[in-house]
């Protein structure tokens, strides 16, 4: 059964830190070192637990001045999980497209502004793009295909703005459609995760 947003309501309650901005990003196809090669990044210490990896972010982008991003990541299923606190890159078209090559890209991103993006590419082709904010606004290979399920998800196409705001909530959702992958509290706080430091500018 489809997750819905409100199954996922619990990451920005229980999760605060990081909640207000990030990326996630889930990759089959290739191993977090892939990952890290093609995005040209260098193997940092292990870090575990989520709260572990948004402090050690926001303290490498403080002290760099935003020229490289933290990324975590683990292995779930067949599938790279990468977490970026404060992060972007998975949803990067000139960054994520080329190192998607031979693989399935599923990445939604945030920021402290609420601007968001939702990205579904296969083998360097952008098949799904859009702010999940804004869902009838979207573009790609096959921008239409997935309209039914995300009405059920919990996205909201009418005009009149929502009371309470689902959108990343459901972007969760919408990418537990398309991997299998579930983000949960526990696989949040309990893993052990591979850490790379990658230039983003």
């Amino acid at each position: 059964m489809t997750k819905t947003a409100a199954d996922y309501a619990w990451f920005e309650e229980d999760f605060p830190d990081i909640a207000e901005a990030y990326c996630f990003t889930l990759v089959r196809g290739l191993t977090p070192a892939e990952v890290v090669s093609r995005f040209e990044g260098r193997e940092e210490p292990s870090l575990r637990g989520i709260a572990a990896v948004t402090d050690a972010a926001f303290a490498r982008y403080d002290l760099e001045e935003g020229g490289h991003q933290l990324v975590a990541m683990t292995t779930v299923g067949s599938w790279t999980l990468l977490i970026e606190p404060n992060g972007y890159l998975g949803v990067t078209e000139e960054r994520a497209m080329p190192a998607s090559a031979g693989a399935t890209w599923v990445s939604h991103f945030v920021n402290i502004n609420a601007v968001g993006t939702f990205l579904w590419a296969e083998n360097g082709v952008r098949r799904l793009c859009f702010d999940p904010m804004f869902p009838e606004d979207r573009w790609g290979t096959t921008p239409d295909e997935l309209v039914g399920v995300m009405q059920k998800i919990g996205f909201h196409f009418d005009e009149d703005a929502p009371e309470t705001d689902l959108s990343s909530s459901a972007a969760f959702a919408l990418a537990e459609h398309l991997t299998g992958v579930a983000i949960t509290p526990a696989l949040l706080e309990d893993t052990t995760f591979a850490c790379a430091r990658i230039r983003i500018r």
